[in-house]
Order: C-alpha cells, then structure tokens, then sequence
C-alpha cells in the first residue's frame, strides 16, 4: 500500500518522447486523489519531484519522489548511472542526438574496430566535458538550450564528470552499440560528439536508455500510464 504523505521512491519507465516533466506530472496526477493524502482527517498536497532528467528521446528509469522523500532527491541524483544505446559514426546533429536533422557527414572508411576499442577505453577515468548547447544547462539566468534555439553563440564550461565503464557491445559501421557506466552530470550526447572528434570522423546519439541509477535497475520500473491504472484500481 503507498503512502504518498510519507514519502515513496517510485521506479518509472519514461516512454519514447515523453518529457520527464510530462512524466511527473502524470504521477502527479495519478496520486492527488490516493487516501494516503488524508492525513489526520485532512488532505495534503505532497510534494513531488525526479531524479535526474532524461531528455524526450531517451527512455528508461525515472526516479520519482513524493512527500518526506523527496529530501533524498539530492542523493539519488549523485548515484552512478548505467545506459544502453546506440551512436551513428560519421554525420553530426546540432544536438548530438536526432532531435535536430543531421548537418555534417564524414567519411568513416578510415575507422577500423580497434580505433573504436580504443576511443571508447580513452574515456574510462575523470575528465573534462562540455554539454551540449541543446541542454538544460543554466548559463546567466538562462537554460543553454533557449541560446540554442534562439541561433545565439555561448560558451559553457566544461565540469569534470566520471565514465567508470565504457563498453562497445556491437559493432555494425556505421552503427555502434553501447553500455556506459558514469557518475553524476554525466551527457552521453556529449559522448558521441567526443567520440566522433576522436575518431577523426562525426557522430551523434541514435538511441538511449537508462538502466539503472544505483541499485535501482529499470527492470522492476512501470510506464506512468501503467502507473496511473494501476491508481485508478486501488
């Protein structure tokens, strides 16, 4: 039985274009009317908040908090991360990923799988990492990606992030699939745009999921309409 006044951890598996903001607010909507909101005979609003943002065309476990749990977003947002996904080598998007049409093609023929090996063991450690312009970045009062989308230049500041694992688990030219294991602030769009740099060629992000964020594994998640049904039968 949930208790949303209490607080709850709920595992969502966000949907293919779903905003993770579309996603709350479909939680949201889903617990206003759960009798755990009675609380000494009086209705609470709790509060509800995620867990780390994933961009609209990524897919995969959403942390959801509510009511006292919401205290420990801070905390889930700073455990490691695991993706799936795949990167196109040899054409770049604005966005590093297919949100925006592709602007630059490259030629690939150069690239042999060892290259690959080797690129992707080069990110393994602390680095250096600029995010994508297209981002939720805040730079002087003003989210990057409305600079982006207004065609304005500006500069952001690389931070330093984490990649523990990095593993091609396909090759298929131009197509290569991935398993990444990283730390906090981490943008795998970032990864493909580096990826291609390295490789002397262009590359941009075709598909990602997140599997896990610390012990929590997407496998035991739930799409939030599955949620909201799984509400409306209590």
């Amino acid at each position: 039985m949930y208790n949303f006044y209490t607080g709850e951890i709920l595992l969502i598996d966000k949907p293919y274009t779903w905003s993770s903001f579309q996603a709350v607010n479909k939680i949201k909507h889903a617990i206003k009317q759960h009798p755990s909101l009675v609380h000494d005979g009086v209705k609470t609003k709790p509060k509800v908040g995620h867990a780390g943002t994933l961009d609209p065309l990524a897919t995969g476990l959403l942390i959801v908090c509510s009511g006292k749990k919401t205290k420990t977003i801070n905390e889930l947002m700073g455990l490691e991360k695991e993706y799936t996904g795949t990167f196109f080598i040899g054409a770049t998007t604005p966005c590093f990923d297919l949100e925006k049409p592709v602007d630059h093609t490259f030629a690939i023929d150069h690239i042999t799988v060892s290259d690959l090996t080797k690129a992707a063991n080069s990110f393994i450690g602390l680095q250096q990492q600029v995010p994508p312009l297209y981002s939720a970045v805040w730079l002087n009062g003003k989210r990057a990606y409305e600079y982006a989308r207004a065609g304005e230049e500006a500069e952001i500041k690389a931070r330093e992030i984490e990649i523990k694992e990095f593993e091609l688990t396909d090759i298929s030219m131009p197509t290569v699939s991935f398993r990444i294991v990283c730390g906090k602030g981490t943008y795998i769009r970032s990864i493909a745009r580096d990826l291609g740099l390295m490789l002397n060629s262009g590359a941009h992000l075709t598909a990602l999921r997140r599997t896990r964020i610390g012990e929590f594994d997407v496998k035991n998640a739930i799409g939030p309409n599955e949620f909201a049904e799984k509400m409306n039968n209590n």
